[in-house]
């Protein structure tokens, strides 16, 4: 099975949103961030929920298109799952770093 499974298991989904938003407010666990980060950059189903394999994911994803990210909600997350998030904004640090067409912003 490749990246491009026909049962899809493997395979992104297209991200068209710009800047993609990445709202928090409802989360109240880190599953639930990570099913936001999953949602919205269209990452495949075996995606596994931690920092590491966000970095897998997203490493090569802003290659050849500029995206912006929006991320709102997250100054008023609860402090532990405000620091356990804060280990996932440190990959998009890294992504930023490696690949000139990504860029993030803290919104609230």
């Amino acid at each position: 099975m490749g990246i491009n499974d026909t049962q899809g298991e493997c395979k992104y989904k297209e991200t068209t949103e710009n800047p993609i938003i990445l709202d928090f407010s409802k989360c109240k666990c880190l599953g639930e961030i990570h099913k936001v980060f999953k949602k919205k950059f269209g990452l495949p189903e075996y995606y596994g929920e931690n920092p590491d394999a966000l970095w897998d994911c997203l490493r090569y994803l802003f290659y050849n298109e500029k995206k912006t990210v929006e991320i709102y909600n997250f100054n008023s997350l609860e402090k532990t799952l405000k620091e356990a998030t804060a280990e996932l904004l440190e990959v998009l640090d890294d992504i930023a770093e490696e690949t000139p067409n990504f860029s993030y912003k803290i919104i609230s």
